[in-house]
């Protein structure tokens, strides 16, 4: 392992170094030998080596998983918070600099070498605070500027290109629904189809359940994500940034579409309604179901299959290729038979639409 031999190399060199500077100075002040090069530097040098060099077979471990899990955490944070976080880091020591230069030439111990560095890590801290609590609103202020200047690059007949589409961010039950596929396929969906780490391991767990269903559907939304991915002519970006202090994938979901300012897209009705209470933009493929569907009208001619009976005596039902419930009156005698049906009406309901209609055979006998 590459930074366990890092480790071991910081303490191989640590030990030299201290061995050389103050091992001939404690042997010194021991007392306990006269021969002179027991007192050379270089003999410090080795034995300072060898012993922390030893020791450090009984740390090197634990430091390395202690760099693990700083490398990890690192990893997780968005590059955002990362970012705006440095950024006020960077201005907190910046400006305890400043503040340290005058109390240097204080003669005083305590106010020239204890009081800066306590300020340095007082201001470092603030600082990074500020910038990682405060990140919003330097984004969007530097967000509002961007959008400034492009609007005086219009206004002076600069800003001719068409802005980018805004990122589509894909929940898992759009993932696993399996039609964002086809949606994609048709080229519909413009800009960066965007996956978010902790989508993909919500749709693992359910991939991996004991439940014999919850198995079928998340293996099924792996393969549409693998599909998406590797067949269709969409550009898709895994997020690999966590929200650590957000427990909800769908308030996770919503905190990244304003963070890179994107639309979530999802055929959940609740996560629907979330969105537009916190005014981030959503696709409801079940909103684009319902708008595609084809329009009937009262008095049209279909031909449908009658394939069972309707509740009420005497009903059949048929379907329409969208899955759009027709009730046939007097079309219990044509199960299994493909006829032409009379419109009656259309009946819009929240569950969807019901169309009725009756046998064209009945309409002419009359």
């Amino acid at each position: 392992m590459v930074l366990k031999k890092i480790v071991h190399l910081f303490f191989l060199i640590t030990g030299g170094t201290i061995g050389y500077l103050y091992i001939p100075d404690i042997i010194k002040l021991l007392d306990f030998t006269q021969m002179e090069w027991v007192l050379s530097p270089y003999l410090g040098l080795i034995t300072g080596a060898i012993i922390l060099f030893l020791f450090s077979f009984l740390v090197a471990d634990y430091i390395v998983d202690f760099l693990r899990w700083i490398e990890e955490a690192l990893v997780k944070i968005p590059v955002d918070d990362l970012f705006f976080g440095s950024l006020g880091l960077i201005v907190g020591l910046v400006i305890a600099f400043l503040i340290n230069i005058p109390l240097t030439d204080i003669k005083i111990d305590i106010v020239s070498q204890v009081l800066p560095l306590f300020i340095t890590i007082l201001l470092g801290y603030f600082g990074f605070q500020v910038g990682f609590r405060r990140r919003d609103e330097l984004k969007n202020l530097f967000n509002y500027n961007r959008k400034e200047r492009d609007k005086k690059r219009v206004a002076e007949g600069e800003g001719t290109e068409q802005s980018q589409p805004k990122a589509k961010i894909l929940d898992t039950s759009v993932i696993i629904d399996g039609r964002i596929a086809d949606i994609c396929q048709t080229s519909f969906l413009e800009g960066t189809i965007v996956i978010p780490q902790f989508v993909l391991g919500e749709l693992q767990h359910i991939a991996d359940s004991s439940d014999a269903l919850k198995r079928n559907r998340g293996r099924r939304g792996l393969d549409v994500l693998n599909r998406i991915q590797k067949e269709l002519p969409v550009k898709v970006e895994i997020y690999e940034g966590d929200f650590e202090e957000i427990q909800e994938v769908d308030s996770k979901l919503i905190k990244l579409a304003k963070v890179i300012n994107g639309i979530v897209v999802t055929n959940d009705f609740n996560l629907n309604k979330v969105c537009d209470l916190q005014g981030v933009h959503v696709l409801n493929i079940n909103d684009l179901a319902n708008a595609v569907k084809p329009v009937v009208l009262p008095g049209e001619e279909l031909m449908v299959q009658v394939i069972k009976d309707g509740k009420e005596q005497n009903q059949g039902i048929a379907y329409l290729d969208d899955g759009t419930m027709i009730v046939v009156e007097e079309g219990r005698d044509y199960i299994g038979k493909t006829i032409e049906v009379l419109i009656t009406s259309v009946l819009q309901t929240s569950a969807g639409r019901m169309i009725f209609a009756k046998p064209k055979l009945l309409e002419k006998a009359l």
